[in-house]
C-alpha cells in the first residue's frame, strides 16, 4: 500500500530554517521520483522542487530557487526538504506527491512570521 507521510511543519520567524520530511512506503525511491507542493490560503496549489530516482536529479520553482534543498535518502526512503531564508509568502500546507501512483501525503503546516 503506497502512503506518504509528512513531518517538520511549524511556525518559524522571517529567515528562519525549517526541514521537511516525507517518509514513503508501498514503494521505493530508488525507482520513482518525488515532488514537493504547498498550497496557501485562497491559492493553487503549485509545485516547489521535485527529485527523481536513480540519481536524484533535482527541480526547484523560481521563487524557492536558492532557499530550499531537496534530497533523499534511500535506505530510509525518504525526501527531505530543507528550507532557510524563509519568508512570509512561503505559508502554506507543504505536500509530498509521488506522480507514478498519483498519491499525495496528508501535508504539514508551515507558517512564517514575525
Amino acid at each position: 500500500q503506497v502512503q506518504l507521510a509528512e513531518f517538520g511543519g511549524g511556525l518559524v520567524q522571517p529567515g528562519g530554517s525549517l526541514r521537511l520530511a516525507c517518509a514513503a512506503s508501498g514503494f521505493s525511491l530508488d525507482y520513482h521520483g518525488v515532488g514537493w507542493f504547498r498550497q496557501a490560503p485562497g491559492k493553487e496549489r503549485e509545485e516547489v522542487s521535485c527529485i527523481t530516482r536513480g540519481d536524484g536529479s533535482t527541480y526547484y520553482a523560481d521563487s524557492v530557487k536558492g532557499r530550499f534543498t531537496i534530497s533523499k535518502d534511500n535506505a530510509k526512503n525518504t525526501v527531505y526538504l530543507q528550507m532557510t531564508s524563509l519568508k512570509p509568502e512561503d505559508t502554506g500546507v507543504y505536500y509530498c506527491h509521488t506522480l507514478y501512483y498519483d498519491y499525495w501525503g496528508q501535508g504539514t503546516q508551515v507558517t512564517v512570521s514575525s
